[in-house]
């Protein structure tokens, strides 16, 4: 396998084509620190030139697939302008190195995905969930635009009122009901998701290689120009808001209620 060059936090691994990748910061939940969040702007680039991949399965450790950005992350974002401009800088990344990565990306949500793993899941390009899992993506609730992932890719994924009805609101989206409105392709038992999605994996990587990655180019030019005509807008809505007195209110209170600890509710 081509050596990566990632932090700890992410984990590849060979299954012959396939590439497993693991979010690794199970005690907490994998919810996305600063390191979590560059090493995923860092990730696609190297699996598309991963000369030997045909497919990737995207998963967590532990019982969450990752639930979010931890508070102590959003608060510096929110106090550091040079942070936050490299991490809005590393967003842009992580949504164009996938919509562009020409290896077919299957998710396996073991657990929760909230905030940035929310949006790795819309970005996905095939998506088996557990049964105890769901979806959510709070960012207006902490007082945040939502800039990548849901409102970017759920307009062509639902109805539009969907999109916007779980975008404003946050609301969790039980795994029944995201593959009802077509955010998942299939949900499994907790014990059998990430083998589902490793024998969906098997089955692509045995098919003809540069069809196949043609096929999911010519998939993804709408989803890119989605992406494209959003992004810049969202990105630079979402730095605005980090300078919120409603961001900081929620961060405040939030951190007061878990001192000591890094929960997520949202990504970054």
């Amino acid at each position: 396998m081509t050596p990566y060059h990632l932090p700890e936090e992410i984990e590849v691994t060979s299954d012959g084509p396939i590439r497993v990748i693991r979010l690794n910061r199970p005690e907490h939940l994998n919810a996305t620190n600063h390191v979590l969040h560059s090493g995923l702007a860092e990730l696609f680039p190297q699996l598309n030139d991963d000369a030997e991949a045909r497919v990737a399965v995207i998963t967590g450790n532990g019982r969450a697939f990752s639930a979010g950005g931890d508070f102590e992350y959003i608060d510096a974002l929110s106090r550091d302008t040079e942070l936050r401009r490299e991490s809005l800088t590393h967003g842009r990344q992580i949504v164009t190195g996938m919509v562009g990565c020409r290896v077919p990306i299957v998710a396996a949500v073991n657990g929760p995905a909230v905030g940035l793993g929310c949006s790795i899941v819309a970005l996905s390009d095939i998506v088996y969930m557990a049964e105890s899992a769901h979806l959510a993506d709070p960012h207006v609730m902490v007082g945040l635009v939502a800039a990548d992932g849901g409102p970017v890719t759920w307009p062509l994924l639902i109805s539009l009122q969907l999109a916007k009805e779980y975008a404003f609101t946050g609301d969790r989206i039980p795994a029944k009901r995201a593959a009802e409105i077509g955010l998942v392709n299939h949900v499994c038992p907790d014990d059998e998701v990430l083998e589902a999605a490793m024998a969906c994996a098997r089955r692509i990587a045995a098919l003809p290689r540069q069809a196949l990655e043609d096929t999911k180019r010519i998939l993804n030019m709408h989803l890119e120009r989605a992406v494209l005509a959003t992004l810049d807008f969202a990105l630079t809505a979402e730095d605005r808001s980090f300078g919120s007195a409603e961001l900081r209110g929620n961060i405040d209170r939030l951190l007061a209620s878990r001192p000591g600890r890094e929960q997520g509710s949202k990504r970054r």
